[in-house]
């Protein structure tokens, strides 16, 4: 860390920050807001939105004829912008205006733009946007100054540095620099200065690369020893995934230099990888904010963000990765292969990235940001190469990279989620030493796929949710759209269920309001036609007759539970319940399309088998979409290792089958599993019934199943049901000829069910302390069955402090009968009212009489 500190801080902001004169307010209030706390601000900006592409498009085609239209266009929006911010835009950039269409003459003229061009070109943008942006803070704060950076961004030459590389991704040293320190000081407590360009020893035009302007901004903080290093941009902060890509990505709240190094360098795109090195070096902590919504605190990086914690905090992907594989036999036990075949990658001045070695394979992968120049090369690279093994180039890769701390102790926590590449190819897999990242090389085009199943089993079903912020959604819905996460309902109606347990032994007790609150959340679901009930989840009489009067249909997967639902409801239309029945009996079918309810097969065997039965009849089929999802194996329904759906291998069978016996197709139906927070999950599914679909010559519906996640505990996530809506509408704009049906049964119960027993006996076993209750596994059996790990409160002390640390238990005699593990808790009595939340689904329904103890009993409050 520098020695030398200033009161200064840099504020970068980028071409999307500074195009627009309701982002320039937003920028001079921050400005004021650093000043008011006794800093001098640094503000180092891109050029508007645009205009770099524009520029680079006339360098790259320098005979186009419209190279002066797109002057007049760079001229015009510049103009336009400085009219709105009331700046004198013409008289201000008349001669960057001369010299810019200058320069493109002189492009036009010879046809060609040599690097020296290219960069006194490209500076163009820059120059231009911080005269205005420095005008206008300087009509607003009476005081800001234009520097010229190209005076103290000074840059070096590196080792075997290209020219190309040499101007047009130039490098500066990482040192303060007292000279720019004065230089800036003298020129007033707020400067205005450019990203992006810099000169070199000969005081000619250089710039910094693509991106260049964060790297500016490090550059600058470091070399004035600023106090802070703040990098506005379009997003609030670093996140777990792109969330353009995965709208449930978690905000990273705070990272360690070399975290956020890993993120930047694997594809996240907020920050460049190499604008965080210097501020590590001087230990200038950065900031990523959002200009859009100044009022969030985004993302820290500093040295206070290490910790020793094993997690995975994030999940990059970079596309358009090239393998070169090379293969010889001769490689096995030969000293200097690697040396002879690594010497034509340098000869050529190609970055190698990610190595994968075998007796006889050595594949590598070439960051194409690093490797522009590979195409112009590559017949002869290969050539040359080839003297020494066979050689395979590999494109439209992707590289897939897990990104953490300790990654490798994990990994054993992490098997569940591997299950995710028995889907995919996957051509490379690297560890780092590090043990920062964990790589994978898979086709480009299921990248996108991988990384949000990714994301949902490795991020959002994570027990470490205290190291993530709010989602992505969360954060850029506006004020009167953000959802109360306040106190559960449960220690709202505390007293209520106090009392229900004064005179009673153990129950689960059913909020009504609650579940009335999530069927309002499917009910919202613009794009959905229809929501069924899935009462396996929950056959509690009054739970039924709630989600009837509400409108809802039934998912039956017995015919126990057809019954009973016309029991309840004699007189309801049968075509609102959906009977989805696996490997059932014969007699089921039968009665299921006596009864006239909606039958749903999910193997082919009834129509090779049984043709007699459904000849003519109207009937839904189950496919396997071939993947499964959800928080534990055991509830992931489709894929090869799951019984349930018609493999999409047999649809040639299928479709024969239906035309013999005269079948009308009504619907398609598949279900994934339970437990999913990928928000994208269920137009997945919509797409792959639609290819079904057409297969089959079309059928009117497409049920996507259920499995919609809850925040199972205090430490996971919620899905985003507006985001499942948000993408299921993209679906139904391309295929409105659908009516789409969801089936939720967990989603719309368990928040409104807890499990409530009372405290029997304690024991202390060293420091291991068990709290025992009057009912375990034969009432609550997921924790045994599933891991489930759901909150677990004494109501009797909610109000008192947790401090020691317990394992809750029953009077089962099983090891396993465990319903809550390590968890913080209040000293608890004999009597005491232990409160086990998130329990109105698979509950009651899956409990039993086993010991001969009698299960909890049931309860409804409103």
């Amino acid at each position: 860390m520098s020695s030398e500190r200033s009161n200064w801080i840099v504020l970068k902001f980028g071409g999307s920050s500074v195009s627009s004169p309701e982002n320039w307010q937003k920028i001079a209030s921050e400005v004021q807001k650093r000043q008011n706390e006794g800093y001098k601000v640094c503000l180092v900006h891109s050029a508007l939105s645009g205009i770099s592409n524009t520029l680079e498009e006339i360098v790259e085609h320098p005979s186009d004829n419209n190279l002066f239209p797109k002057v007049e266009r760079i001229k015009e929006q510049h103009l336009e912008l400085g009219q709105k911010l009331g700046v004198a835009a013409k008289e201000l950039l008349a001669e960057d205006f001369e010299e810019l269409e200058h320069i493109v003459k002189g492009i036009e003229l010879i046809g060609e733009a040599s690097y020296r061009v290219q960069a006194r070109l490209l500076a163009m943008g820059e120059l231009m946007a911080t005269k205005l942006g420095a005008a206008y803070l300087n009509q607003k704060l009476d005081t800001a100054e234009w520097v010229d950076a190209r005076n103290h961004i000074k840059t070096v030459v590196r080792k075997n540095a290209t020219e190309r590389s040499r101007i047009i991704s130039a490098v500066s040293t990482t040192d303060y620099d007292a000279t720019v320190a004065d230089a800036l000081d003298k020129a007033g407590p707020v400067v205005v200065t450019q990203g992006f360009i810099g000169s070199d020893s000969e005081d000619k035009t250089v710039i910094l690369g693509r991106g260049g302007s964060d790297v500016s901004a490090a550059y600058f903080a470091a070399k004035i020893g600023a106090e802070r290093l703040e990098i506005w941009t379009d997003v609030p902060g670093m996140f777990s995934a792109n969330p353009h890509a995965v709208p449930s990505a978690r905000l990273l709240n705070h990272l360690s230099y070399e975290e956020a190094q890993e993120i930047a360098t694997n594809g996240a795109h907020v920050l460049h990888p190499r604008s965080i090195m210097p501020a590590r070096k001087h230990g200038i902590p950065i900031h990523v904010r959002c200009t859009l919504k100044p009022e969030l605190t985004g993302t820290v990086i500093s040295s206070e963000g290490s910790d020793d914690e094993a997690i995975v905090k994030a999940i990059a992907v970079r596309d358009d990765v090239i393998l070169v594989s090379m293969e010889s036999l001769g490689m096995w036990q030969e000293v200097g292969f690697l040396a002879d075949a690594f010497e034509v990658f340098k000869h050529y001045g190609l970055s190698i990235d990610l190595v994968s070695t075998s007796q006889s394979n050595v594949t590598v992968s070439l960051d194409p940001g690093l490797n522009e120049h590979f195409q112009d090369i590559r017949e002869e690279f290969v050539e040359d190469l080839g003297n020494f093994c066979k050689v395979e180039v590999i494109e439209s890769v992707s590289a897939v990279s897990l990104l953490g701390r300790r990654i490798r102790t994990i990994l054993h926590q992490l098997g569940s989620a591997f299950e995710v590449f028995q889907e995919h190819q996957v051509y490379l897999v690297s560890q780092a030493a590090n043990d920062l990242n964990f790589t994978f090389v898979v086709e480009g085009e299921q990248a996108d796929r991988l990384v949000r199943q990714l994301h949902e089993q490795v991020i959002l079903q994570s027990g470490k949710q205290h190291s993530f912020g709010p989602t992505w959604s969360q954060l850029m819905k506006e004020e009167d759209e953000v959802e109360e996460n306040g106190e559960p309902w449960w220690g709202k109606k505390r007293e209520q269920l106090l009392k229900v347990m004064k005179d009673n032994g153990s129950s689960y007790v059913y909020d009504i309001d609650t579940v009335k609150r999530y069927a309002g959340l499917i009910q919202n679901l613009d794009a959905v036609s229809f929501g069924l009930y899935a009462m396996k989840a929950n056959a509690n009489d009054d739970i039924l007759k709630t989600f009837e009067s509400l409108g809802f249909g039934f998912e039956c997967v017995s015919i126990g539970e057809v019954r009973k639902i016309f029991d309840l409801f004699p007189d309801m239309d049968p075509k609102k319940i959906l009977f989805t029945p696996n490997f059932a009996p014969r007699s089921e079918y039968e009665e299921g399309l006596k009864l006239g309810v909606n039958v749903t097969l999910d193997n082919i065997y009834p129509l090779q088998k049984w043709p007699k039965l459904f000849k003519g009849e109207e009937l839904f089929l189950r496919i396997d979409p071939g993947h499964g999802g959800g928080h534990h194996e055991h509830v992931k329904t489709g894929g090869v290792q799951s019984k349930f759906g018609i493999p999409r291998f047999e649809l040639d069978e299928l479709k024969e089958l239906v035309k013999d016996h005269e079948i009308s197709v009504k619907g398609l139906h598949a279900h994934i599993g339970s437990g999913i927070k990928d928000p994208q999950s269920w137009k997945d599914t919509a797409v792959i019934l639609h290819n079904v679909a057409e297969q089959l010559g079309g059928v009117e519906i497409l049920d996507l199943g259920g499995g919609f996640g809850i925040q199972e505990n205090e430490t996971q996530a919620n899905l985003d049901i507006g985001e499942v809506d948000k993408s299921l509408q993209k679906f139904k704009e391309a295929h409105p000829q659908y009516d789409l049906w969801v089936e939720p049964g967990r989603f719309l119960v368990a928040t409104a069910g807890v499990l409530l027993s009372k405290v029997t006996q304690l024991k202390g076993k060293g420091e291991m302390q068990y709290v025992g209750i009057e009912t375990g596994m034969n009432s609550f059996i997921r924790p045994a069955l599933y891991g489930a790990r759901h909150t677990i409160v004494n109501l009797s002390k909610l109000d008192h402090p947790s401090n020691q640390t317990v394992n809750i238990v029953g009077p089962i005699c099983e090891s396993g009968d465990k319903l809550g593990i390590d968890r913080l808790f209040p000293n608890s009595e004999e009597g005491d009212v232990i409160l086990i939340a998130n329990a109105g689904a698979y509950g009651k329904v899956m409990s039993s009489n086993y010991n001969l103890r009698q299960p909890a009993d049931e309860k409804v409050i409103r």
